[in-house]
């Protein structure tokens, strides 16, 4: 597990969400589970199982993101502590093996516990990769009633303008993910 699978799994919420990672390429998947491989080149592939819609990443490395959403290069690897360092938050690190062993090389998990988001490595650098970034914080903030880490803060206000570099449809589904939370919340 990883990500929102993850997070919620450990604070005992519903999971809605169902995200995982394995050391498989997007091609080694295909040839044992029938998945959607339209996000492939990005280590991401998808497939239904009893309904229910499950996203398995490939761990890997990302760099060169040259059009403020996507990674130029990808390399495929095999160990999460170098995945990890291609994740947006320190929540969105934490790792759940076959096991239910926490493999949390961010520690996101004391974040989660003293609920603070931190990003990943430089804010600033980080934002520039993917705009996105700042609607995601903002959901999470309200999401897990988070306090945003002060650098991390910051970068977000100094960073908005980029929000504009996005696709408008990319920014209209995080708003909308937003608004169900708030609606939830009522």
């Amino acid at each position: 597990m990883i990500g929102s699978t993850s997070r919620d799994y450990l604070l005992n919420k519903e999971i809605t969400d169902y995200d995982f990672v394995s050391d498989a390429t997007p091609k080694e998947v295909s040839k044992f589970i029938a998945v959607d491989t339209t996000f492939s080149k990005y280590g991401i592939t998808n497939f239904h199982f009893k309904g229910i819609k499950i996203d398995l990443a490939t761990l890997r490395k990302e760099t060169n993101y040259e059009d403020y959403r996507h990674p130029s290069k990808i390399e495929f690897i095999k160990d999460i502590n170098i995945d990890y360092l291609r994740r947006d938050f320190t929540i969105n690190a934490i790792y759940i093996d076959e096991n239910y062993q926490i493999i949390d090389p961010s520690k996101g998990v004391i974040d989660l516990k003293n609920k603070v988001l931190k990003m990943i490595g430089d804010p600033y650098k980080r934002i520039k990769e993917d705009p996105l970034r700042i609607l995601r914080a903002k959901r999470f903030e309200f999401e897990y009633n988070l306090t945003i880490e002060e650098t991390l803060k910051k970068a977000l206000k100094e960073n908005e303008y980029l929000l504009k570099e996005l696709n408008p449809d990319k920014i209209h589904m995080e708003l909308l993910k937003l608004e169900k939370i708030k609606k939830e919340e009522k």
